[in-house]
């Protein structure tokens, strides 16, 4: 009786949550509707936002200081938004697109006037008047271009043992040599060094140790974080390699209308409703429980995505529809080893607690090793790569956390309830072992064809594209041009003249690569494509001009650099190569071989280069989706792959000779194959609702995913485990032949 009334109080602390989890979600708490799902941050693409042009103060700066400002210029944005945009426009522009946030004058005045940033030596300087207002120097220890950052910290005071806020700068080498000299001399007596933005002095702390590191620590005058992230702030402004000064602000409307969304949404729902439907029918009373966690997780992940201020995009709502089909993982592998226990005679309650504990090692190894990834993505990637990142750590932990956790004390509620039966569970039925061992020279050939097949497909493709190009970069990766364009107050701008003008631009430009938003508070929309030629905008300005009596003055257009910078991409790459590393390295130390660990990276390698093939033969636009696709793709690769090498070290135990190698292998692809493809399918199902229902960006990121879903499914049990045999058995072989000698 006391055991009925715990699972009777679990399953309404429970559903209690849930409806907490959807009325914040829905409704929220406040007037304001605080907390609910309609004040999660909406990126560009959904909600519009803010869009800034600066210009270069004097002469037209070089293309490297163009860069290194669009650079730093990122990082500032990121603060609203890690999905923030800047790219560099004709005659030393520079253009600031924001998501998520509606008043161009706060941003504006947060973001400042972008000044010179100097440090001065006691020494050199000299004051016009008492109050330091007018401060003369000619001669500087460095300025802001050498800054490499400046970061608002607390830390504790090593006198009274208090926290304390601080503001942490790091020096560039140029800058890390002069400041160290700088130090030196100042140290003996205590002399302090001055920081001079845009003419006024915003600090003078006193050097107490000669710094050679080139890292800095200002402290002892801030009261709360927000004065020592003020001044942090503006060393970041300052600390711009040239001048600029904003010539034109406008809030833009969302690229993609309300369909976009709504198509999506739906798409969602179908797909969600099929998983849901899959999941009762195979696995009946734990389908139900896990469907019950799914929603537990779809609620949580929005709240988190509240919480956190994250932005969302487009993408980023794929990304969530998939992520509930890879949330079903889990719970799949859980109850695929309760019906093993089942199919061995063990009781229900006994096939309950052995399915959780035996599925939890392939649960955590095949998470975490996501989680690195996911990790060191964040660290070092930058905008969407960033905000990937951090979207792909919220929905592994939560999926982790309604797995292991929700679906477990539903499940045993449920048969402390009464429903206890087998039946209401199912028995997993022998399977004839399939010999995957045998067969891997065929699975090799064809993994060897499309690799192949890529390569070629490559060079093929930068021969026969004018632009040379490999893939079809779209705007985020090549730049374009943009056009400005304000119609008269007696044309209404309407889904029918948006249409209208992406058919002349599409046309003109022999791309459908258009981007539309209308430009908040004036009767106009900015419009972006691929580069055109001065005759293509000239023919594109007349046509507007000619069907909507259009002021040519108020046509403006000007080409723009890539979104995704050089560093952005070289980060995303850099990122990579560290994230397959560190798994690489977990794996060898969870696994105790690192043949494990080197199979699962060349089996996660392989997958990439076969969506890099459906790029490359559909010609699918590559832009900031690309990134996500592939990521996306590293992340499901990886985790399908542990849950078999996991069931393999699990039958291997000590056995070392290659007819029991083969037999292991033989039998854990087998057991582990219906795992394996009840979670490609659920996953698949997701994304196939994306790509049927969702609009052309959105089938453009599902289609190649699509892709590296099955390829995934396909390496993981064909590819994989066969691989570390082969590797396996030559090591082996090759240590005998030596030990003959």
């Amino acid at each position: 009786m006391k055991d009925k009334k715990k699972a009777i109080l679990q399953l309404v602390v429970i559903i209690a949550v849930i409806g907490l989890c959807t009325f914040t979600t829905l409704v929220g708490f406040t007037k304001s509707h605080k907390g609910s799902a309609q004040n999660i941050k909406l990126g560009l693409d959904l909600a519009g936002g803010v869009s800034i042009t600066y210009e270069a103060v004097g002469d037209t700066p070089s293309a490297k200081d163009m860069e290194d400002t669009r650079n730093m210029m990122q990082k500032r944005a990121e603060v609203y938004s890690t999905e923030s945009s800047v790219v560099i426009g004709d005659g030393g522009r520079i253009s600031v697109d924001i998501p998520g946030v509606s008043n161009a004058e706060e941003v504006l005045e947060s973001l400042g006037k972008e000044g010179s940033l100097d440090f001065v030596a006691q020494g050199d300087m000299e004051f016009e008047g008492d109050d330091q207002s007018k401060p003369k120097y000619t001669k500087v220890i460095c300025s802001g271009k050498d800054i490499k950052s400046a970061e608002a910290n607390t830390q504790q005071n090593e006198v009274t043992k208090n926290k304390e806020y601080v503001v942490s700068l790091k020096f560039k080498t140029a800058g890390t040599k002069k400041f160290a000299e700088a130090t030196k001399a100042a140290f003996p007596s205590n002399e302090v060094i001055y920081i001079v933005y845009d003419g006024e002095v915003i600090s003078a702390p006193a050097v107490q140790a000669e710094i050679t590191n080139g890292e800095a620590v200002i402290s002892g005058s801030f009261k709360t974080y927000d004065e020592a992230e003020e001044l942090a702030s503006l060393i970041r402004i300052g600390a711009l390699p040239i001048e600029l000064k904003e010539i034109q602000s406008q809030v833009v409307g969302a690229q993609l209308g309300l369909d976009a969304i709504q198509t999506s949404l739906v798409a969602g729902g179908i797909g969600f409703a099929l998983v849901v439907l899959f999941m009762l029918v195979f696995y009946r009373l734990p389908g139900l429980a896990a469907s019950i966690a799914l929603i537990f997780y779809l609620v949580l992940m929005l709240v988190g995505l509240n919480a956190l201020d994250i932005t969302l995009t487009l993408p980023g709502v794929a990304g969530i529809i998939l992520n509930i089909g890879m949330a079903v993982d889990a719970n799949v592998i859980i109850f695929t080893r309760i019906k093993e226990e089942l199919r061995k005679g063990k009781t229900v309650q006994s096939s309950i607690k052995l399915g959780f504990d035996k599925a939890l090692s392939a649960i955590i190894d095949g998470n975490v090793t996501t989680l690195i990834a996911a990790f060191v993505l964040y660290v070092k990637g930058s905008g969407t790569v960033k905000g990937f990142a951090t979207t792909l750590a919220i929905g592994i932990i939560l999926s982790m956390f309604t797995a292991l956790f929700i679906t477990k004390i539903i499940l045993k509620a449920m048969y402390v309830l009464g429903v206890d039966d087998v039946k209401y569970f199912g028995v997993e039925k022998e399977r004839k072992v399939i010999n995957f061992v045998g067969n891997r020279a065929k699975f090799f050939l064809i993994s060897g064809a499309l690799i192949v097949a890529c390569i070629v497909c490559l060079f093929v493709n930068k021969a026969g594209r004018c632009d040379g190009n490999i893939l079809n970069y779209g705007l985020d990766f090549s730049g374009g041009t943009t056009f400005d364009i304000t119609f008269n107050d007696d044309q209404k701008i309407t889904d029918d003249v948006k249409k209208e003008i992406e058919t002349i631009f599409s046309k003109e430009a022999k791309s459908n690569d258009v981007v539309i938003s209308e430009i908040a508070g004036s009767n106009g929309i900015s419009v972006k494509t691929v580069e055109l030629s001065e005759d293509q905008r000239n023919n594109i300005t007349n046509t507007i001009t000619d069907k909507y009596k259009v002021d040519e003055k108020n046509i403006q257009n000007q080409n723009i650099s890539a979104s995704v910078s050089d560093e952005m991409k070289s980060d995303a790459i850099v990122a990579v190569i560290i994230a397959s590393l560190c798994m690489l390295l977990y794996i060898w130390f969870r696994f105790k071989d690192i043949v494990f660990a080197g199979s699962a990276i060349l089996a996660l390698l392989h997958d990439v280069v076969v969506v890099l093939l459906v790029y490359a033969v559909t010609k699918i636009s590559v832009g900031n989706t690309f990134i996500a696709c592939m990521l996306t793709i590293v992340g499901y690769s990886i985790n399908a792959t542990i849950v078999i090498f996991d069931r393999i070290r699990e039958n291997l135990g000590g056995s070392k000779n290659e007819e029991t190698l083969a037999r292991v292998v033989n039998e854990s692809v087998t057991q582990t194959l219906t795992r394996s493809i009840n979670t490609s399918l659920t996953t698949f199902i997701m994304v196939i609702m994306l790509a049927i229902l969702g609009v052309d960006s959105i089938r453009d990121f599902a289609i190649p995913l699509l892709a590296g879903i099955i390829c995934g499914g396909y390496s993981s049990v064909c590819i994989s485990a066969t691989l570390w045999y082969t590797i396996k058995t030559k090591f082996s072989r090759k240590k005998k032949a030596i030990a003959k000698k």
